[in-house]
Parts: structure tokens; sequence; C-alpha cells
């Protein structure tokens, strides 16, 4: 069960449109490490977490990271919103716009539309912790990536804000990790599995 709040996580009001920035914010968006890659790969890998809390720790991240999608989704509309023709093609975002208009689409900021190709969700408890933990980590980087070229303080308060996430969700899943070695160790189901062992 999901509830809807209708407000943002963080307050976004964007004053100066910034194509260049809009397509370089739109890798977190739909590219290869971006809110919705994240929020599908966490809320797929939940049905077959074996333990309960794991299983809504999962839930409740990757609730937030649909969160995160709309607010990112809302940087990259203001950022774009009420541009000319001109500003789009001085700006090299013609390409994009073609396509979209100022429609917010995912994508990565080198144009790769999103695939499922990009998540992971291999039903194995250690795996998938293992894949969150680097997913978190590449996410933190990309938006590390973007304050680089992010001087508007109206983009930089966001999208610092959604980094911070980033590392708290990083130890949510350590929490996990260490939650299920301590479980599977119980059991020595990694150390020595003995369904592997039969001839």
């Amino acid at each position: 069960m999901f509830v809807y709040e209708k407000k943002l996580q963080y307050p976004i009001n964007i004053k100066n449109p910034n194509l260049k920035l809009a397509k370089i914010i739109a890798s977190q968006y739909g590219g290869p490490n971006g809110e919705l890659g994240a929020s599908l790969r966490y809320l797929s890998q939940r049905f077959a977490m074996p333990y309960e809390e794991l299983k809504a720790a999962f839930t409740d991240i990757g609730n937030e990271e649909l969160s995160h999608l709309e607010m990112v989704g809302t940087i990259i509309y203001q950022l774009t919103k009420g541009v000319s023709v001109e500003e789009v093609e001085k700006c090299g975002f013609a390409d994009y716009f073609v396509d979209h208009t100022t429609g917010v689409y995912p994508q990565s900021a080198g144009g790769t539309p999103f695939t499922a190709a990009m998540i992971a969700s291999s039903g194995d408890v250690i795996a998938d912790l293992s894949e969150n933990l680097a997913a978190e980590q590449k996410a933190r980087l990309v938006y590390d990536n973007i304050l680089r070229f992010a001087d508007d303080a109206d983009v930089r308060d966001p999208i610092r804000f959604l980094r911070e996430r980033e590392l708290v969700h990083y130890q949510r899943f350590g929490e996990c990790l260490r939650i299920a070695q301590d479980r599977l160790n119980c059991k020595n189901f990694y150390a020595i599995n003995p369904s592997f062992d039969k001839k």
C-alpha cells in the first residue's frame, strides 16, 4: 500500500531556466544510476526478501526513490519551462526537443532511453544487497558530478538533499546486509551450502 502525499519531499523553486543543466540532470531521472531504476530495483527485489524487516526496508527505500524521481522531474521541468526555440538551438537541446519538446522523458544525459536492463533483481539476498550498496554510491557520484556543473542555488539545494539521501540509503542497505549475513551465517549458507555438495 502506497500513500501519496501531494507535496515534494524537498521544495523546488527554480527561477532561471538552464537547458544545459536540464540535459545533465536528466541522467538522474532515467539514466543508468537514476531514480527510476532505483525505485524499480528495490520495489522488485523486495518480493524475494526472506526477512520481513528487509522487505520493509526495500519497500520504504523504493517508495522514497519514487519521491526522488518526482523531485528530479520537477527540477528538469522547471529548468526547461518557457524556453524559446532559439535558446533550445543555442544550448544544444534540439535533439531532445525534437522528440519531447520540454516534456520530462527517462533517458541518460547522453540520450540513451531508460531500459529495465539497467536494474538488477537476482532473488539472492546477498547479491541484491551488494548491488544496492553499489547503486547508491553510483547515484551519489552522479549527484556529485551534477554539483560540479550547477552554480544556481535553486538547483544545488535540492540536488544536495538528494545526494544526502543516497548516503542514508547506503547506510540502511549496509544494516540490511549485516542482518542478512547474521541470519545466513547461523546456517553457514554461503560458506558451505550442502545442496551444492550432493553428487
